[in-house]
């Protein structure tokens, strides 16, 4: 089982920059993808960035030029960094980790493991 543990989310103001971690831990998947989502309130979860085990690296189109993730295999750690921020990123964002092929590494159900989700709130 594939445990997940997030941190770094919190309150910015519009402009500024957040940093989220992930680090799995427990019997993984041999080569896993990583990926984040999020959730703002009463909108559906919605896919932000991903990066495959042998490094491709996806990234929705709100997340292009202000958002990279970075992974570090050895540690099995994930970061994003978001830049840039805007009150429209406020959310709820998720890490998770699984084993998705190239068409659904963008997509929910791509991913087997989650972590519990972090609040990021940017103010205007």
């Amino acid at each position: 089982q594939l445990h997940l543990v997030q941190s770094g989310g919190g309150l910015v103001q519009a402009g500024g920059s957040l940093r989220l971690s992930c680090t799995a831990s427990g019997r993984a998947f041999t080569n896993y993808a990583m990926g984040w989502f999020r959730q703002a309130p009463g909108k559906d979860r919605e896919f932000v960035a991903a990066k495959s085990w042998d490094g491709n690296t996806y990234y929705a189109d709100s997340a292009k030029g202000r958002f990279t993730m970075s992974r570090n295999g050895a540690a099995n750690t994930a970061h994003l960094q978001m830049n840039s921020l805007k009150p429209e990123d406020t959310a709820i964002y998720y890490c998770a980790a699984g084993d998705p092929t190239e068409a659904s590494i963008t997509k929910i159900f791509g991913f087997g493991a989650w972590a519990q989700g972090i609040q990021v709130t940017v103010s205007s």
